[in-house]
């Protein structure tokens, strides 16, 4: 289903766990992760591509449960 609102939920929360600033980026437009509204509002059907990108390296370890979160379909 892409980034509903339950998926997009799951993607703040952990990363609102990161030291630095995570982001979310799809065809240029790119939004806070950890703002429930930013993520919703890049508009990311299932199949979109989309780049996480972390402001800290010692983040490296919430960016990879975060592609795993995705790659995993959220979970649902």
């Amino acid at each position: 289903m892409g980034l509903h609102a339950r998926s997009a939920a799951k993607l703040s929360k952990m990363a609102g766990e990161a030291q630095g600033a995570i982001w979310i980026t799809k065809n240029g437009n790119t939004a806070d992760a950890t703002s429930l509204l930013d993520v919703l509002t890049l508009d990311c059907p299932k199949g979109t591509e989309v780049t996480i990108t972390i402001d800290d390296d010692a983040d490296q370890n919430i960016l990879a449960r975060i592609a795993a979160l995705i790659r995993s379909g959220f979970g649902e």
